[in-house]
C-alpha cells in the first residue's frame, strides 16, 4: 500500500476512534430488561411497596423507574450482560474511543452499572423527570455531539439509530428489523448473544419436572381397579397438573432472578441468563394456565379443588414458604402427598393412608438431600449462606440427619404395609414384595452418600432420570411388583 494511502488509512481510524460510542442498556449490553428484573425483585422482597405503583406512575415513566430502581437495588455485578457487546466496548475502550452509556434505565443503576464496568466515560440516563428513550435519548445525543455511533436492540431505539452514524444492533427485536428495513438503514454490524424462543421456553417450563406428576397415577395402578375411562381421566389430569406446575416454574424463576444469578447452575435458567423476556415468560404462564383450565370440566369437581390447593401451596412456596427452613421441605413433601390425593380424586378411587404415610416420608428425606446438595455445593465455593434461603452451610450436619431419618422411616412405613393381612387382597403373592426392600434401602443409602460426596445433582429428581442404576432399580422394583401380582 502506498505511504498515502497508509497515513488516510490511518487518520481514518484514528477519526473513528474520536466519534463517541453510545450504548443503551437494557436488552443490548444486558440481554434482559433491568425495570422488569427490578419490579419482580420488589414483589418478591418489598410487595407492599408496590402498593405505591399508581401514585409513581402519576409522576411519569421517569419517577416510576427511579422509585423501583431506589427500593430493588439490583446487584449489577451478576446482570446478564451480552458478551459480544461487552467485548466490542472492552476492545474500543482499548483504542482511546469515548464511550457512554446511553438508556432509559434510571440514572442510579446505570451510574452503578458504569463503576461496575469501568470504562465508560460517561452516563446519559433518566433522572426522574425524564424518560431517556427515543426524541428525548436522541435530543440528548444532538445536544452532546455532533455526530455518534449507536448500539440498540429494540423499536424505540429506531430513531437514534437513524441519526447514528453507523447502525449497529444488539438481539434486534423483529419490529426493530422492519423499521430499519422500511427506512432501508443497513445494519452495520450485530451482536448476537441470545437463544432461539421456543427451545429456551421448553427449558424454562421445565419438562422433566413432569416427571413428579406420575404420582398422579399411582391411586389408580395401586388400586387394582384399572379401566379405559379411568386412564383417560388421569391423562387429563397429568397433563392438567403438568401445565399447572410449569406456569409456576416460570413465576418463580422470575421471583428468584436475583439469587439464581448468584448461583452456580441456576445463572443458567433462562430469565436470569437473560434469553426469555419477562413479558413472554407472563405470557406462558397465561397461556399454560388456561389450557389447564379448560382440561377440567372433564375431570371431577374434587380434582379441580385439589389442583387449587396444589396451585395456591406452590405460589405460597414461591413467594415466601422457600426462605423459611424446615417449613419449606415440608411443604415440598407435601406436595407429592397432594400429587396422589389429586389422582385419586381424578379417577376417584380410594387413597391409602399408608400410601400418604410412606409418601411423607420418602419425599421429605428428597427434599432434605436436594437442600443438603445446595448447601454441600455452597461450602465447596466458600459460601456461608445462600441467597433467598434460610439455611446455613453449619446446618449441613442436621439436615443429613433429618433426610436420612426420614427414608429409613418410609422403609419402615413400607414394611409395616406389606405385613398387613389385607396385603394378599390385591397381591397373591404378597410376600415377594420384601424384596422390594433392599432395593429401597440401597437407592436411598447411594443418593445420600454422592450427596455428601458432592456427586448429586442438587435436583434428586433430575438425578434420578438420569442415573443408570436408578433407572434398573425402578425396572426392578415394578418386576417384582408385578410378579406380586400375577
Amino acid at each position: 500500500m502506498p505511504a498515502a494511502a497508509i497515513t488516510a488509512a490511518t487518520a481514518a481510524n484514528t477519526n473513528d476512534s474520536m466519534i463517541p460510542l453510545c450504548v443503551d442498556l437494557d436488552g443490548t449490553l444486558v440481554k434482559s430488561d433491568t425495570f422488569h428484573d427490578a419490579l419482580f425483585s420488589l414483589l418478591r422482597n418489598q410487595p407492599l411497596s408496590l402498593l405505591h405503583f399508581p401514585s409513581w406512575l402519576a409522576g411519569g415513566k421517569a419517577k416510576v423507574k427511579a422509585e423501583v430502581a431506589a427500593l430493588a437495588e439490583l446487584d449489577v455485578e451478576y446482570l446478564p450482560y451480552n458478551q459480544p457487546v461487552l467485548q466490542f466496548l472492552l476492545e474500543q475502550h482499548r483504542l482511546g474511543r469515548p464511550i457512554y452509556l446511553t438508556t432509559g434505565a434510571d440514572h442510579s443503576l446505570a451510574n452503578r452499572v458504569a463503576v461496575h464496568l469501568g470504562f465508560f466515560t460517561g452516563v446519559i440516563a433518566s433522572d426522574g423527570v425524564t424518560n431517556m428513550t427515543g426524541s428525548h435519548k436522541l435530543s440528548g445525543l444532538q445536544q452532546r455531539f455532533p455526530e455518534f455511533d449507536y448500539i440498540g436492540n429494540a423499536t424505540p431505539d429506531l430513531q437514534v439509530l437513524a441519526h447514528s452514524r453507523e447502525v449497529l444492533v444488539a438481539n434486534p427485536t423483529r419490529s426493530l428489523l422492519r423499521g430499519l428495513q422500511t427506512q432501508k438503514l443497513p445494519i452495520t454490524r450485530r451482536f448476537q448473544d441470545q437463544k432461539a424462543a421456543l427451545p429456551t421456553i421448553l427449558k424454562a417450563i421445565r419438562i422433566h419436572q413432569w416427571a413428579k406428576n406420575i404420582l398422579l397415577f399411582v391411586p389408580l395402578l395401586l388400586s387394582h381397579e384399572f379401566s379405559w375411562q379411568n386412564a383417560v381421566s388421569d391423562i387429563a389430569a397429568f397433563v392438567a397438573f403438568s401445565f399447572i406446575a410449569s406456569a409456576n416454574y416460570l413465576i418463580n424463576d422470575l421471583l428468584d432472578i436475583e439469587s439464581d444469578r448468584r448461583h452456580l447452575k441456576k445463572r443458567l435458567r433462562p430469565f436470569a441468563a437473560g434469553d426469555l423476556s419477562i413479558p413472554l415468560g407472563i405470557a406462558t404462564a397465561f397461556a399454560l394456565v388456561v389450557v389447564s383450565c379448560s382440561l377440567l370440566p372433564l375431570l371431577p369437581g374434587s380434582f379441580a379443588l385439589w389442583l387449587l390447593l396444589y396451585a395456591g401451596a406452590t405460589s405460597a412456596y414461591s413467594f415466601a414458604l422457600k426462605r423459611i427452613p424446615i417449613i419449606d421441605v415440608l411443604v415440598l413433601s407435601g406436595l407429592y402427598d397432594l400429587r396422589m390425593l389429586a389422582g385419586a380424586a381424578a379417577t376417584e378411587t380410594p387413597f391409602s393412608p399408608w400410601l400418604s404415610s410412606f409418601a411423607v416420608f420418602l419425599f421429605l428425606s428428597l427434599a432434605m438431600v436436594k437442600r443438603f446438595s445446595e448447601l454441600q455445593n455452597m461450602k465447596e465455593r466458600g459460601i456461608e449462606k445462600p441467597h433467598g434461603r434460610g439455611y446455613m452451610v453449619t446446618d449441613l450436619e442436621q439436615i443429613r440427619s433429618f433426610g436420612t431419618s426420614s427414608a429409613y422411616a418410609a422403609v419402615v412405613v413400607f414394611s409395616l404395609y406389606i405385613t398387613r393381612p389385607d396385603v394378599d387382597a390385591y397381591y397373591r403373592h404378597s410376600g415377594r414384595l420384601w424384596l422390594i426392600v433392599p432395593f429401597m434401602l440401597y437407592w436411598l443409602n447411594r443418593v445420600w452418600l454422592l450427596a455428601s460426596r458432592g456427586e448429586l445433582d442438587e435436583d434428586p429428581v433430575i438425578f434420578a432420570l438420569r442415573d443408570r442404576i436408578s433407572q434398573v432399580i425402578a425396572a426392578c422394583v415394578a418386576a417384582l411388583a408385578i410378579l406380586a401380582t400375577i
